[in-house]
């Protein structure tokens, strides 16, 4: 009797966490990152990766152009996937790119820089990560497209590719 009981017990129990597991599956208010909207670039200090002396934003951001700034580690792979496509976007005219290189040794950095090519303008160091936090990077790569307002406009998480080379040329026309 004892047996059966704690038998029905086990079964009563497994069948409750059967269906709460099931119906936290079904759960719509999942949260989405709003990539797309429209806000100012921050407003920051940061070192130059060649110099290491520190500049200002407004020196970096000019009114009247198109930018993109792409957070890049020499330790992630996907960043290496999307690099070729950062040379391609290097000889369009009409934007600059700038290059963030988020908490990473800078001996790697330059190293790849090396390996790779530099399609960067400039390049800043973000040693701890924040100046990439306060444009609203969840990791790397990222890459945001500044208009000539200096405004991030658009925001793409992952590596670039083919198809979004073709939007970015699409957008800074």
């Amino acid at each position: 009797m004892k047996n059966k009981f704690i038998l029905f017990a086990l079964i009563g129990f497994l069948s409750f966490c059967f269906v709460i597991f099931y119906k936290g599956l079904d759960n719509i208010k999942i949260y989405k990152p709003k990539i797309n909207n429209k806000k100012d670039i921050p407003v920051f200090r940061a070192k130059d990766f060649n110099s290491n002396i520190y500049i200002d934003s407004e020196k970096i951001f000019e009114k009247g152009n198109f930018y993109l700034v792409n957070i890049w580690s020499s330790w992630c792979v996907p960043c290496r996937d999307e690099h070729p496509f950062l040379m391609k976007l290097k000889e369009h005219q009409s934007v600059r790119l700038i290059g963030l290189n988020y908490r990473d040794k800078l001996n790697n950095a330059k190293n790849f820089i090396n390996e790779f090519g530099n399609p960067y303008t400039k390049i800043l160091i973000d040693s701890d990560g924040t100046l990439s936090v306060e444009f609203g990077a969840y990791g790397v790569p990222e890459t945001f497209i500044i208009n000539k307002d200096k405004k991030i406009i658009k925001k793409f998480i992952g590596p670039i590719n083919e198809k979004i080379v073709e939007e970015i040329k699409l957008i800074i026309k």
